[in-house]
């Protein structure tokens, strides 16, 4: 063996890395192509900003991975320096410690993980150990750190990632999954604290974990990838770059303010954008897609967004990550010109973002449009003149009048009803990744509920009206505009936003909206190759 494919994974085939099981959808370990992608958007940003400078040409960069799992990008980061170096640096040995020991730090997130991502890096668990390609380092964690880290508990729930009490605070045998980087008041100093004096990183670039469960019922969860998000921009490195779930776009719960201070934020140059995450992560379904980005502290503008289709055509468009008129992000770049078509022609104004007065989902319900939860079971049979057939989960059932508390006024109206739930997530889009975004739908008459897993998209005193809003409901057009809106499965009232109202008085086609709105040949496809047609539900 020579000496340079020592300190290298070429020539082992398969890689390792691409092989592993990932932990849970939660903690999804990065493919090392994946990874590469990623670092090479790094290495252009840093080109740019430096004279067409070769970031792995550079011994003073220093990188960490406040999340690391695998050790992929540390490992990855390591070779493209090795590479870089040679010439700087010409004795191999030499080069590699001082990559190692001066420019590549990681942070652990569990202590299985600190002995993978040493493995990976170290060739070795420990880094002082006898097959570790290091040889200058005093104890056995390098500059990977890992020590536990314990949640701090206020009234049940961590103050830092809110995780909660009764389903973490297992004691001190289990994995508490108090990640270090993110369970302190100061990153600064916490950093300082770990590595030794006051660090300062270049880079900062990793995929944290993405959410942990909360004690809710059933696979209820609190989003924690937004706080190493913030805490690694509070350290103010040249560049940032992690993957996360992409429903930050739209929604999420708890992310309001996350998403608000990433869509004003002007230094994020570029998001590339994977609907579909198992065009990322092979067998992991992330409801909402995947998506990294690239932060630069020193420079500010539009950003450049990739997007991907669910048949992986990429379009591209620098853009503001705000449109006009619109608080969300409006994740495919071939969408904006038909919202702006709609807008134009109901307002005449600029803009992708309608007025409240003629959008949709003005006349959408709540969650509980008859205050009926979701467990909510009437009877098998009719009892009484004056029952009411009650559309639950599961099929139709009765239920007295008296049971209903809520929505006592829309009762004796014809509605429009629509699954809350989309039921879609990515590996359930068809082979050529087309959507049916609405799942069942249908008319029901005047003497009818639903629980609350339906919800209401409109009541009206006749039934023509309903059934013509019904059939503005099953175009293509509608559901397009639906999924501009909607992240994942769920599908909440302002899912409905981008959607325009129309005379019910008439039924409508997607032929008659596209001439309405004037789509072009090229739009119209788009829409035809993306929703797939729908059939009725219940009548």
């Amino acid at each position: 063996m020579t000496e340079q494919a020592r300190f290298t994974l070429t020539g082992r085939n398969p890689d390792v890395l691409s092989c592993i099981a990932n932990l849970s959808n939660d903690e999804v370990f990065t493919p090392p192509e994946f990874a590469g992608r990623m670092l090479d958007t790094l290495a252009q940003a840093w080109a740019a900003a430096n004279d067409g400078a070769n970031i792995w040409a550079d011994s003073k960069v220093t990188f960490l991975d406040p999340c690391t799992k695998s050790g992929v990008f540390l490992r990855e980061i390591a070779k493209r320096l090795i590479a870089g170096l040679e010439a700087e640096i010409p004795d191999l040995q030499t080069r590699v410690d001082h990559i190692l020991t001066k420019q590549v730090f990681g942070i652990a997130i569990t202590k299985l993980t600190s002995l993978l991502a040493r493995r990976s890096l170290y060739c070795s668990k420990h880094a002082t150990g006898p097959h570790s390609v290091a040889k200058s380092f005093d104890d056995d964690d390098g500059n990977i750190w890992f020590e536990r880290t314990e949640h701090s508990w206020v009234q049940g729930r961590c103050v830092f990632c809110g995780a909660s009490e009764e389903t973490l605070g297992r004691g001190d045998v289990a994995e508490t999954y108090a990640y270090g980087f993110i369970h302190t008041n100061s990153i600064e100093a916490r950093v300082a604290d770990i590595f030794g004096g006051q660090m300062h990183f270049d880079v900062i670039i990793g995929n944290p974990p993405y959410q942990l469960s909360d004690g809710g019922q059933g696979a209820s969860a609190v989003p924690i990838y937004n706080k190493f998000v913030d805490q690694a921009k509070a350290l103010q490195p040249r560049f940032l770059s992690m993957v996360i779930p992409a429903r930050w776009f739209f929604g999420g719960r708890g992310l309001d303010s996350f998403r608000r201070s990433m869509l004003e934020d002007n230094h994020i140059r570029k998001i590339v954008d994977f609907p579909d995450s198992r065009q990322c992560f092979p067998n992991v379904d992330v409801a909402g897609g995947i998506c990294y980005f690239l932060w630069d502290r020193d420079r500010a503008g539009d950003c450049e967004v990739v997007s991907h289709s669910f048949g992986n055509t990429e379009t591209v468009s620098t853009r503001p990550l705000l449109e006009p008129g619109c608080d969300i992000f409006i994740r495919n770049n071939e969408y904006i010109a038909i919202l702006k078509k709609i807008v134009m022609k109901e307002t005449g104004q600029a803009g992708v973002g309608l007025p409240a007065k003629l959008r949709f989902d003005q006349q959408v319900s709540g969650q509980k449009p008859f205050g009926l939860r979701t467990f909510f079971r009437g009877r098998a049979k009719k009892q009484n003149s004056d029952d009411l057939m009650v559309l639950q989960s599961g099929g139709r059932a009765w239920a007295s009048r008296s049971d209903v508390k809520e929505g006592v006024a829309l009762i004796d109206k014809w509605k429009v009803f629509t699954s809350k739930s989309s039921s879609e997530h990515a590996g359930q889009f068809d082979k050529n990744g087309m959507r049916k975004v609405l799942s069942l739908s249908g008319v029901i008459p005047p003497g009818s509920v639903v629980t609350e897993t339906y919800v209401l998209l409109g009541s009206y005193d006749s039934e023509a009206e309903a059934r013509n809003c019904f059939s503005y409901a099953r175009t293509k057009f509608f559901r397009f505009l639906v999924a501009a809106r909607a992240s994942a499965q769920d599908l909440p009232r302002i899912a409905y936003s981008f959607v325009p109202m129309q005379d019910f008085s008439r039924p409508w086609s997607d032929r008659d909206l596209y001439e309405k709105y004037g789509l072009t040949e090229g739009e119209i496809e788009l829409v035809e190759s993306t929703i797939r047609p729908m059939e009725a539900g219940v009548e």
